[in-house]
């Protein structure tokens, strides 16, 4: 609600309460005790009162005010309109009532003088702070789980001179190319390779599994996880911003900060039930006024500051932000990262998933299985040639064209003019040769693997062979399409193989539908065909080539162990990589919202329940009127039930 931090608030709440204690007792002592209170005058106890509740309302209440003023001079009603309004009308009613007691009618005389309410003053300041302070800290927990991550890298790291002696240095020194040790029960500085050895990886603050994760020479760690066992090097690759652990953290930054559409519902409702509110208030003040007994302007003023705390929208305004918070915080948790909390709302609405295949399906480390050389070319020259131009490539073919030619030993020629077209491949000059990397023509195939991945190898514009490869599905995908297919969504999976491959794939997982050789162009044109027959499309990809599709459908979801165009292009970021990820992504989307929808609901009961009670509708019946430090106690409660509502999502199951 644009309070200051809650190190700020503290000390007011304190100094409120410290107050507020007293002038209860001196506010209901001559009711409960009256023989202890016997030698107290009505208007000593008043004074007393008035000294301490100035300062609750001045320096206490003081950020309460100034949001105050500023709703007024803005013309921009919210919750600070109310309770201002309301206790600043108690505390100078209470304080005429105290000096002019004498001018008063008798009508308006108890049998303890005129009646005071600085109390109301006290308490409803005191509650509106602690309900900020509350609202704070629910904000905090995911400052706190960001302070965390940050905690993760170490602020040292081991770092192996070319003589192999080691050296302590900070890891803001660290720079991509360094070999550095790891020693068990350490964290990893930067993200990088493993170069030797094998090792135990906790990547539970990445991926949220328990289990740790078994490393051999060549793949990928990254920055925060820890070592479980073992002592091995790395060669740093990622430092400082770009590890992901830092890209994790903008992510959860920048996503606590933006706000969902379902927001701006609670924001338009407050913006008529502020208005209505004060209308209703003045109304009962006068109702109360012409038409009540002798008292009848004292109890329209009482009832109308309880009809200001009663539907004091405190509870409204928490009901979504709290929830999306925690939600937010529960996905990183889990290996989910929310790049925008629009992107939760539109997740759970979702009801068709397109699916890349290489990555996100498949492991995204494809294997060179065949090599179909041209005339006048060998095997050895034609991956050679292929693995040279593929080389600045982040595309997994591209790796796994490099992986197979290191494995034969075959020493790579420089490159220049690289340039990489999305789908289509890649071209580079080669020993003054152009050499073209790319997606072979549907018509070739190699006899022994018909559904492999094929690529044509040109030199110059002329064939100089065949290259097959096999992508193996992830052991989880089955499980996971299984899985969405249950929710109620329809999974599609695009990609830029072979029919003949795509085909297979798609009826191993049984897939709901599959479209073949797609470029990137493509891959958005068939999400928005889908979203022009009303549906809500979800596409996740990890490759430079499906950041086009990311960006138009509702919900982009990218891999974490994709480019960093595609996590750019994404509303969502699935840590690991795996589609297992997805489904608690979706999980956590509907959990979420349906949180926001039960705080909506209960908010706005409380607000809407309370307000004919406040009003003094029975009264005519039963005699009984609710005094406004009740109704702010009811408001609290309001506020309480949601913020305890939405830190239900903290234990979540998904």
């Amino acid at each position: 609600m644009g309070l200051p931090h809650e190190r700020y608030l503290r000390p007011r709440l304190y100094v409120s309460l410290a107050l507020a204690v007293p002038v209860l007792v001196l506010a209901m002592g001559p009711m409960l005790w009256p023989h202890a209170f016997h030698a107290l005058s009505h208007a000593a106890g008043g004074f007393l009162q008035w000294a301490l509740v100035t300062p609750i309302f001045f320096w206490s209440g003081a950020p309460l005010n100034r949001r105050w003023w500023k709703s007024i001079r803005e013309r921009d009603t919210n919750m600070f309109t109310l309770t201002v309004t309301g206790t600043g009308a108690a505390y100078l009613y209470s304080v005429a009532a105290l000096v002019f007691d004498a001018h008063f009618p008798a009508a308006y005389r108890g049998e303890h003088g005129v009646p005071l309410y600085f109390e109301a003053v006290a308490f409803i300041t005191t509650v509106v702070l602690l309900g900020q302070i509350l609202e704070q800290r629910a904000h905090a927990r995911t400052d706190a789980a960001i302070r965390a991550l940050m905690h993760l890298a170490p602020s040292t790291a081991h770092r192996v001179r070319p003589d192999g002696a080691e050296e302590d240095v900070p890891v803001s020194a660290i720079q991509p190319g360094d070999r550095l040790r790891i020693r068990p029960g350490e964290n990893l500085p930067v993200d990088g390779a493993l170069l030797d050895g094998g090792a135990d990886i906790d990547e539970s603050m990445l991926t949220g599994e328990p289990l740790p994760v078994s490393k051999a020479p060549g793949d990928r760690l990254s920055a925060g996880t820890l070592n479980t066992t073992g002592s091995f090097t790395f060669r740093a690759e990622r430092v400082g911003a770009d590890t992901l652990l830092a890209q994790i953290i903008r992510l959860v930054e920048e996503a606590t900060e933006s706000e969902a559409p379902i927001a701006r519902l609670a924001d338009r409702v407050a913006n008529w039930f502020v208005p209505f509110v004060l209308g209703v208030a003045v109304l009962t003040l006068l109702a109360w006024g012409w038409l009540g007994a002798d008292r009848g302007w004292l109890f329209g003023l009482i009832n109308a500051v309880s009809v200001l705390m009663i539907a004091c929208p405190c509870a409204l305004g928490l009901a979504t932000p709290v929830s999306l918070v925690t939600g937010i915080g529960r996905g990183a948790a889990a290996g989910v990262l929310v790049k925008h909390a629009a992107a939760l709302e539109r997740l759970a609405a979702a009801n068709t998933v397109l699916i890349d295949k290489t990555g996100t399906l498949t492991e995204g480390r494809p294997q060179v299985v065949a090599l179909e050389p041209a005339a006048g070319q060998d095997a050895d020259s034609l991956l050679r040639l292929a693995a040279s131009a593929e080389r600045h490539s982040e595309h997994p073919i591209a790796r796994a064209l490099v992986a197979a030619a290191a494995q034969r030993g075959l020493p790579l020629a420089d490159a220049t003019d690289f340039v990489a077209e999305p789908g289509a491949g890649v071209r580079a000059r080669i020993s003054g040769q152009t050499i073209t990397v790319g997606r072979a023509p549907i018509d070739l195939k190699i006899a022994a693997h018909p559904t492999s991945t094929l690529v044509a190898v040109l030199v110059d514009g002329r064939p100089a062979g065949l290259i097959a490869l096999t992508d193996p599905l992830k052991p989880t995908t089955a499980t996971a399409v299984t899985e969405l297919q249950r929710l109620g969504l329809q999974v599609h999976m695009v990609t830029g193989d072979r029919a003949a491959n795509a085909r297979a794939v798609a009826e191993a997982l049984g897939l709901d539908g599959f479209a073949a050789e797609t470029s990137p162009a493509r891959k958005q044109e068939l999400v928005r065909a889908h979203q022009a027959k009303g549906e809500r499309v979800v596409f996740a990809g990890d490759g430079l080539n499906d950041a086009p599709a990311l960006a138009a459908a509702d919900v982009g979801i990218a891999m974490g162990t994709g480019t960093d165009v595609a996590m750019h292009s994404a509303g969502l970021v699935l840590v690991k990589g795996d589609l297992t990820a997805l489904v608690r992504a979706v999980h956590l989307s509907r959990a979420v919202l349906r949180n926001i929808r039960q705080n909506l609901f209960w908010a706005f009961a409380f607000n809407t329940a309370g307000l004919p009670l406040a009003a003094g509708a029975l009264f005519p019946l039963t005699g009984w009127l609710l005094n406004p430090m009740f109704a702010s106690i009811a408001m609290s409660l309001s506020s309480i039930t949601v913020v305890t509502n939405a830190l239900r999502l903290r234990s979540a199951r998904l």
